[in-house]
């Protein structure tokens, strides 16, 4: 289930995309799966192990185009180990909302992404996640939990403070609404609650079988209680107004980039094929900044 739509955000073959706070990887997968160079950035070194993995399976299975670059890596969102200008697309999706300093991440956003190159940030949507927020303390009073709710144009005004330009929105996940109002209403915590039950086996049944009439309704219904707020933002070409501040942080030393896709293959020696270094295993010991996997396929 991705809330990123890859065709909005023209995600394909020859893209160089970073998914940041990737999570489980769900959208760092479909973005390899289309085709596109691939770095999935999440604090958590837990979840970056695991994408790493599955990344590895998907290319051993052939799920994955010979020749695109993979890589997972614990990072700081607030300071990206990348060179200005590293991606042509950037994924933010149910990110910020999460951060106190979202302004400072922007910016980041904003920094590593190329010129021309196109930013898809999705966060809760507001009126329904303030549902949310009356029912259930418990919702958001957690670690790592939701800070604080978006309005469209509160959104939009950071992100182009940031020197982006919006060119297209739209919102997803409306079948989602209810079931997290629910839970809300139950106690968050009460997934064995028979109602919460019944309807997260219908989301599950409705992600893995997609059926023509329920994708119609959810799709009908989004513009109302769709549960995202998704944009997307271009970036000048002419490199826009990144703040001076932005300009000035960039990342730290031991900087990571994907490999050129002309680059021959990994010979194992622990730098890719691109002259990218890396760790070619993970074995549970992932730091901040370190790549848990860099992986490609025969050019």
């Amino acid at each position: 289930m991705l809330t990123v739509d890859l065709h909005r955000a023209r995600i394909g073959p020859g893209r160089r995309v970073l998914d940041l706070g990737c999570g489980a990887g769900r959208h760092a997968f479909a973005c390899a799966k289309a085709g596109a160079d691939v770095v999935a950035l999440d604090a958590d070194p837990e979840e970056v192990a695991g994408v790493a993995a599955l990344l590895a399976a998907m290319r051993e299975a052939g799920e994955v185009p010979a020749a695109t670059a993979t890589a997972a890596l614990v990072g700081d969102a607030a300071r990206l180990p990348f060179p200005d200008g590293s991606f042509d697309r950037v994924v933010a999706a149910e990110v910020l909302e999460h951060l106190v300093e979202d302004e400072v991440v922007v910016a980041e956003l904003a920094r590593v992404l190329a010129p021309g190159g196109l930013l898809a940030v999705s966060v809760p949507r507001a009126w329904p996640e303030l549902v949310n927020w009356a029912l259930s303390r418990q919702y958001h009073e957690v670690d790592g939990g939701h800070v604080r709710i978006y309005r469209r144009s509160q959104l939009r005004g950071r992100l182009e403070r940031a020197g982006l330009r919006l060119v297209r929105s739209h919102h997803a996940h409306a079948l989602h609404s209810p079931y997290w109002w629910l839970r809300c209403l139950v106690g968050v915590g009460r997934d064995d609650h028979p109602l919460v039950a019944a309807y997260h086996r219908f989301l599950v049944w409705d992600i893995v079988r997609r059926p023509r009439a329920v994708r119609l309704l959810e799709r009908l219904l989004d513009p109302v209680i769709g549960k995202s707020l998704v944009l997307y933002l271009e970036k000048p070409a002419d490199g826009g107004a990144a703040p001076a501040e932005a300009r000035a942080r960039g990342g730290p030393d031991g900087r990571v980039v994907l490999p050129a896709r002309s680059r021959a293959a990994g010979d194992g020696s622990g730098v890719d094929g691109g002259g990218v270094p890396c760790e070619k295993a993970v074995d549970g010991a992932v730091g901040p900044g370190t790549v848990a996997a860099v992986t490609r396929g025969a050019s």
